[in-house]
Parts: C-alpha cells; sequence; structure tokens
C-alpha cells in the first residue's frame, strides 16, 4: 500500500509539474475560434472541389436544377423538361439515371494528385438532398439504394489517402424540398425537426464513418447557427471526434458565421480580397464560369483559360497564395462519373505549372510586400530564408526590376526551372535589376507566370 501511495503522489506531481491536459472547447463561438488552425491546410495551398450528384443527370443551367425547375418554376427550366422528358417526369426519377458506371476513383486520384492538389473536397449531399453515401437517414435516395449502388465517398476517400491526398467533405445542411426542413421554415425554425433526424445524424455519421480532414459546410444562409446546432457539433469535433487533431472547418455554419466564425473563412463563392487577410481563408472558384455541376451545354467561352487560372489577367492562384489565401477549384462530374477532358486539361496545366514553380506556393507565407504594380505585375511570397518573385509579364528588354527587396553582399538570385544564377545589379532610382536568362521564350519550362528565388 505505502508503494501505490508513493506512486499515485509521483504521478500527481507530474501533473501538477504541467503534463497539459487537452484543451476543451466549449459550445460557443469564442471558445471554437480560439482553436489553432492545423497547419496542414495553411501548407496545402492548393485543391481540387468537386461537385457531383443526381444534378449531373439533366446537367443543364446548374447544379441548382432542381430549384430552379421547381423552386422557381424558371420556363426555361420547364421548357427544357418538357422538350426532353416525358410528361409528369420528377426530380427523383433522374437518380436511377445518376449511374457513376465509368467513376474509378484510382483514375480521378491520377488526375488530383498530376494537379498538384494537395486536398480534394468531394461533394457529400447538394441542396436536393441525394447522399453520395448509404446514409442511414436518407432512405432510397442515397448512392447505395439508388443509381450508382456503390459507395461514392468511402471509394475516392480510399483512393486519395494512398496517395496521401487530404480529403474533404462538402455537405450542406440544409435540404431545398425535405418535408421536415419545410416545416421547420413554416416554424419560423423555431423547431428543428429536420436539424435532429436529418443534418445532425449525418455529419456524425460521415465524421465517424471517413474521417475526413476537412468539412465544407454550406446551405447555412436561412437560418442562425443556433438553429443548426452548429456549436455544439463543432465542440465535439474538436474534442471528442476521431479527427479532433486534424480536422479544419470552414465558416458556413449559420446565417451571421461566414467570414466571422469557423476554422477558415471562405466569405462567399468566388471570394478574392484586394489586400492581406488577418485570418487564414480560401478561394474557391470553378473552372466552368457558370456553373459547379458539370453542364451538357457549356462551350468554350465558359472556360477558364489556363492563364486566367494562374496568371495574367486575373491570376487567381497567385494571387490567392500571395494574400495567404489557399484556392480551391473546382471541377463537375458527369452522371457516369467521368471528368471531361477541357477539365482534365486544366487540372494537367495547372500541375504541370506547380512541378516547376510549387517552391514559392506550397508551404509558403505571404511576404511584407504582397503586390508590386509596376511594368510587370510582380506577387511575392516566402518560405524560409528565401523570398519569391512571381512576375505574370516577360519585361521586353529582357531585364525585370524590382522595388521591393532590399539585398546584402550575399544575395544569389535565381530563376524556378533554370539551373545557373542571374546576374544582377541595384539602381538607386530602378531599385534591384535583374537580368533575365537569354533564351527564347518556347525554351522556358513554363509559358507563362514565371517564379525568381532570392536568398540572402
Amino acid at each position: 500500500p505505502l508503494l501505490v501511495l508513493l506512486v499515485l503522489l509521483l504521478l500527481r506531481a507530474a501533473s501538477v509539474r504541467g503534463v497539459q491536459r487537452p484543451r476543451r472547447y466549449t459550445p460557443d463561438w469564442q471558445s471554437l475560434d480560439s482553436r489553432p488552425l492545423p497547419d496542414w491546410f495553411d501548407k496545402a495551398k492548393f485543391g481540387v472541389f468537386v461537385h457531383w450528384g443526381v444534378f449531373s443527370v439533366p446537367a443543364w443551367g446548374s447544379e441548382w436544377f432542381w430549384w430552379h425547375w421547381k423552386g422557381e418554376g424558371l420556363p426555361q427550366y420547364e421548357q427544357f423538361m418538357s422538350d426532353n422528358y416525358p410528361p409528369g417526369f420528377s426530380y427523383a426519377d433522374f437518380g436511377p439515371q445518376f449511374t457513376a458506371r465509368f467513376f474509378h476513383p484510382e483514375a480521378w486520384t491520377d488526375l488530383f494528385q498530376a494537379s498538384g492538389a494537395k486536398y480534394v473536397v468531394l461533394t457529400t449531399k447538394h441542396h436536393e438532398g441525394f447522399t453520395n453515401w448509404p446514409s442511414p437517414v436518407s432512405w432510397n435516395w442515397n448512392s447505395k439504394d439508388v443509381g450508382p449502388h456503390r459507395d461514392l465517398v468511402g471509394e475516392l476517400g480510399k483512393a486519395l489517402r494512398k496517395r496521401n491526398i487530404r480529403y474533404g467533405l462538402y455537405h450542406s445542411l440544409l435540404e431545398w424540398f425535405h418535408p421536415l426542413y419545410l416545416l421547420d421554415k413554416k416554424n419560423g425554425f423555431k423547431t428543428q425537426y429536420f436539424v435532429r433526424a436529418k443534418t445532425m445524424p449525418e455529419l456524425y455519421d460521415l465524421v465517424n464513418r471517413y474521417q475526413p480532414d476537412l468539412i465544407w459546410s454550406d446551405g447555412e444562409w436561412e437560418c442562425p447557427d443556433t438553429y443548426w446546432n452548429s456549436t455544439e457539433f463543432l465542440s465535439w469535433l474538436y474534442n471528442d471526434s476521431p479527427v479532433k487533431e486534424q480536422v479544419v472547418v470552414n465558416d458556413r455554419w449559420g446565417q451571421n458565421s461566414s467570414c466571422h466564425h469557423g476554422g477558415y473563412y471562405n466569405c462567399q463563392d468566388k471570394f478574392k480580397p484586394e489586400s492581406l487577410p488577418d485570418h487564414k481563408w480560401e478561394m474557391c472558384t470553378s473552372i466552368d464560369k457558370l456553373s459547379w455541376g458539370f453542364r451538357r451545354n457549356m462551350v468554350m467561352g465558359d472556360i477558364a483559360s489556363e492563364c486566367e487560372i494562374i496568371s495574367v489577367r486575373a491570376p487567381e492562384l497567385v494571387q490567392t497564395v500571395s494574400l495567404g489565401g489557399n484556392y480551391l477549384l473546382n471541377i463537375g462530374a458527369t452522371k457516369d462519373g467521368l471528368i471531361v477532358p477541357i477539365f482534365q486539361e486544366r487540372l494537367f496545366a495547372v500541375g504541370k505549372w506547380l512541378s516547376v514553380n510549387g517552391e514559392a506556393i506550397y508551404s509558403s507565407k505571404p511576404w511584407r510586400i504582397q503586390l508590386e504594380k509596376n511594368t510587370t505585375s510582380v506577387w511575392y511570397t516566402s518560405r524560409e530564408s528565401a523570398v519569391y518573385a512571381i512576375f505574370l509579364h516577360w519585361p521586353e528588354n529582357g531585364v525585370l526590376n524590382l522595388a521591393s527587396p532590399v539585398t546584402t553582399s550575399t544575395t544569389q538570385i535565381t530563376m524556378l526551372g533554370i539551373q545557373k544564377d542571374l546576374k544582377w545589379s541595384t539602381d538607386p532610382e530602378e531599385g534591384l535589376l535583374i537580368y533575365l536568362p537569354q533564351l527564347p521564350l518556347f525554351t522556358l519550362p513554363i509559358e507563362f507566370g514565371w517564379t525568381i528565388k532570392m536568398t540572402g
């Protein structure tokens, strides 16, 4: 007994001496917002978003097809249905046609890896309510009971994990036409029948079953977070869930939480701040400028070009990372589970660019200056002791001048993708002058968006 007492006293002394108990987060925003963001997310910088569901069957207009047709009764949707489907055809009748017949998760993952994406976010359920996994509370309106007869969320997760790509799950809190949601709406959201029977059971099921690295919440805008029980869910997620250490969430958890509460901020779709925000953020945007889901009627003019994604007019990837954000680029898959060649081509182009310039992107931090507006648009990032200047237009005289960097006697300057050091000089009027490689542009490893690396 004396020995036991001694051991107990030693253990108590150790716990008093600073063996920290893990911090508990309480179900309120002040506590939840104080949780540090797991650092894998900030290091990742680039991810791929995939919109896929029953809306991929009509594949017309956008992923909001059902709402535009039945919620708003837009005449062009009525016309589309009468031109293409028999009378009395309901939205539920699209379900069996969502076959995913050519969905090969390994092939998708090959593409995502080639794109340079460090995380992938898949729609588990959009506002239509159809779930891409066998949700126990979505009877006969899920991918196991109807259509593919497969667990799409699980299959993609397995393939991504093999490649060490982080897995994010998009989940809509609301469902446009669910009877319990409509009942709660009629009651002014004073009741929570839908949240208790559908939303929360599904979120807990997704976390326990698939252990995602990220939860991309959406569909929050009609109600306050108190209706959704968001803070209770998040406190469980951060304290007791199987992913409490690494999971990251966005900010869409209730009417006024966007851009104010949650993990990192999306603010709104295609959000692009003008200056460096003081909170981690993500820009989500789509290769098809008019839709997130796949559309059969898209044309080339609707597709973001490689230049728009990486460089020139709207250097989205470069600008986002310079301003401390992550860039989440969306594609829509077809009802058969194919990613059409134009989307593949864009993702391969991003991957090719990142294979040369990734050092200036992944794990980088914003520098003291983000953008230099001189004759060539130059965006800066930094990583450890290196500063990177990504320039979007090749100067005609082959000399890049930068006003912001201050050189020393140990300064070394190179260009990513080119082996040898570059010559440089300083001028009191023009700042740092960098003499770019005297090569024909077509022989450079990339066609646009070149990176200068400076150390010392």
